[in-house]
């Protein structure tokens, strides 16, 4: 059950499950500080970016829907041909949280419809959280049910109309093969750190199988993430991703980007800065040969860089716990 897709303009789009396409290639909003994030959307819309990823726990979306109502209004571009994400927050994560979720970030926006919604983290927070004092107490973390619950709430806001496709983010094979025991509707994207050092290559496999889109976060390894550490690799220093860059005429960065693009991936890199945002939309241009993918390829280190989703369970949790390691590996896809 594989992806169709399609070139818009000069950007590629995808088919996600129900029809609705999202656009290859966009801006990511994380770590956008209110005063620059608006700046950043304009700049981004009038350099030809038609996907936008927000969340709500990002606390900037009001600046985005004020952007966005003033590039509308002056005609850079239509909410039609718009993609706009965003994301229900580990502390809505109940089912009668999600309606009230959702109308908030879409009061935020100033949009009538969101077109993909996501649940941001399969781990749970109690709702209402002092989110600068969080305490053991509030950490709820997984439980199958309570997502079972919450995708039930998802599939309610997508019949409501009030988002066009609805997904998930961050979930393991075993997460989501939970969740599909009752879901109704399949999800349509997985929204997972993805970069030439952690290719999701299982992941990737498993959600072909299922129809599922992956969405790469931090596709050029997010050197700004939290947590870096002094022996962490730098993704964009690697000699390979370099050297294919000299010989292109291109940056790491935009290697990083074009390369997740030929492997069918979603990718939405971060920037507010003007001239970053316009060369990361020309990656979208950089064409790589069979041998430069699969040298690319080979770089992969199955090497996960964002380790502060401990701070979702109580203290001695790992990493591999948290994203079922042990249990992916064991794991058995189905073609």
């Amino acid at each position: 059950m594989s992806a169709k897709r399609v070139i818009m303009a000069a950007v590629e789009s995808l088919k996600m499950l129900g029809g609705t396409r999202i656009p290859a290639f966009g801006l990511g909003t994380w770590q956008s500080k209110p005063g620059e994030v608006g700046a950043a959307v304009e700049v981004a819309l009038k350099a030809g970016y038609r996907h936008l990823d927000c969340a709500h726990i990002y606390q900037n979306e009001a600046e985005i829907g004020e952007a966005l109502q003033k590039c509308f209004n002056e005609g850079v571009c239509k909410r039609e041909n718009l993609f706009v994400t965003s994301k229900l927050w580990a502390g809505d994560m109940e089912e009668q949280y999600v309606l009230p979720a959702i109308q908030l970030t879409l009061k935020n926006l100033q949009l009538d419809y969101l077109d993909l919604y996501l649940i941001h983290s399969p781990f749970a927070f109690r709702h209402n959280l002092d989110m600068s004092n969080l305490q053991e107490v509030d950490k709820l973390g997984y439980d199958e049910s309570r997502i079972a619950g919450i995708w039930k709430g998802m599939e309610d806001v997508l019949g409501k109309g009030l988002t066009r496709a609805i997904g998930i983010s961050n979930l393991t094979i075993t997460k989501t093969e939970s969740l599909l025991k009752t879901a109704k509707i399949v999800p349509a994207v997985n929204q997972v750190e993805c970069h030439p050092y952690f290719q999701q290559k299982k992941l990737r496999e498993y959600c072909d199988t299922k129809g599922i889109l992956i969405e790469a976060y931090a596709p050029l390894g997010s050197p700004a993430r939290r947590g870096v550490e002094a022996t962490d690799p730098v993704v964009m220093d690697d000699p390979t991703i370099k050297e294919i860059a000299s010989k292109k005429g291109a940056t790491p960065a935009q290697i990083c980007i074009s390369f997740l693009l030929h492997r069918g991936f979603v990718v939405i890199p971060k920037s507010v800065t003007p001239h970053r945002i316009q060369e990361n939309f020309e990656a979208t241009k950089v064409s790589l040969t069979k041998d430069e993918v699969e040298a690319l390829v080979a770089v992969d280190k199955n090497l996960r860089l964002f380790k502060n989703f401990t701070l979702f369970l109580p203290k001695g949790t790992t990493i591999d716990e948290i994203f079922d390691v042990e249990a992916d590996e064991k794991f058995v896809i189905q073609s």
